[in-house]
């Protein structure tokens, strides 16, 4: 990658980190990518979506589809500035998404985690139909690669949190974000497959 106008000590830090990460994968400069503009990212999601869980959500995305295409990026533009455009139209498609089409990964978890406990307000055919979709979600994971199984299970079965996953499998907070952010994506990818072949 080639370091051209970089006009001020963030924008050279930045391709530098971003020049450390393709050629040379170092986690620490994806860490330190993530952790210099994480925050901001965060709360500018947060004023669009108007909700936390779905702003954190949406940031662990955007990196994890810049970090995916970063041998895209180009000095011509502020890393930061490719970064959150990335995020804001990720976070536009997620809204078109969300209003054509509530059926989403998280929702699915949710649909599992409700299956567990008994509902008196559901029809019997209601309840059928998130027992089918408890067990579509259950057969999913089981396909995902053992590490992303376990960041799955550990996170949505087991409801442990991302700190909590962090020390239990003995990886960084970051790391297991982004992981998280690959094994949903994976997850969502099997999950379209099977409603398709329905």
């Amino acid at each position: 990658m080639e370091i051209t106008n970089c006009t001020t000590d963030k924008a050279k830090r930045d391709a530098l980190l971003v020049k450390d990460a393709l050629e040379n994968g170092s986690q620490k400069a994806y860490s330190d990518l993530m952790r210099y503009y994480r925050d901001p990212l965060y709360y500018t999601l947060l004023k669009m979506m108007k909700n936390p869980y779905d702003a954190e959500d949406l940031t662990i995305e955007a990196f994890g589809k810049a970090f995916k295409n970063l041998e895209k990026y180009t000095t011509e533009y502020a890393f930061s500035t490719w970064l959150f455009k990335i995020a804001i139209n990720n976070c536009i498609d997620y809204m078109r998404r969300k209003n054509a089409s509530p059926q989403c990964v998280d929702e699915d978890f949710c649909v599992f985690e409700n299956s567990c406990e008994s509902n008196d307000s559901l029809s019997q055919e209601e309840t059928y139909m998130q027992k089918e979709r408890a067990e579509m979600m259950h057969w999913a994971v089981d396909q995902l690669r053992p590490k992303y199984r376990t960041l799955i299970e550990l996170r949505y079965f087991q409801e442990l949190s991302y700190e909590e996953i962090a020390q239990t499998l003995n990886i960084s907070m970051n790391n297991v974000k982004i992981q998280l952010f690959r094994a949903k994506y994976m997850l969502s990818s099997i999950m379209e497959k099977m409603k398709s072949a329905i």
